[in-house]
């Protein structure tokens, strides 16, 4: 599966901390749209999709979320606990967002512009393509 959860960089003092984003450094790619997910309603499911090209990387900037992936055989679910850690994903993966604490502020860098072409929105469409 081509999801790898990377450590961030973190420069920090007495006074503080901070996490440089940097495309091409700890953004593999070059990033072309940011979004941030907040306020979710407690108990919903989110994302339920696949991309065909894009590149993401999220970030759970404050509090956390877990997000459970597919490629078509394997499964697994990442807790994105902290904003020193980077879950990125490439390549036909299915996603689906979920337990955002009530804090939760989840962060998406992306190596395109929004594209509804890009999206797989049904399941059984995506287990074909990964398939084929």
């Amino acid at each position: 599966m081509d999801a790898i959860v990377k450590d961030l960089n973190v420069i920090g003092d007495d006074r503080g901390s901070l996490i440089a984003i940097e495309s091409g450094h700890n953004v593999p790619f070059d990033i072309k749209r940011c979004y941030y997910i907040f306020s979710t309603t407690p108990g919903v499911r989110r994302g339920f999709h696949a991309h065909k090209t894009l590149n993401q990387v999220l970030i759970c900037t404050s509090g956390s979320c877990k997000i459970f992936l597919d490629d078509g055989k394997d499964t697994k679910d990442v807790l994105l606990d902290s904003p020193t850690k980077g879950l990125h994903i490439s390549g036909l993966i299915w996603r689906e967002m979920y337990e955002f604490s009530d804090d939760c502020v989840l962060m998406v860098l992306a190596d395109q512009y929004y594209d509804e072409g890009d999206y797989i929105r049904n399941y059984q469409e995506f287990l074909k393509m990964v398939q084929s």
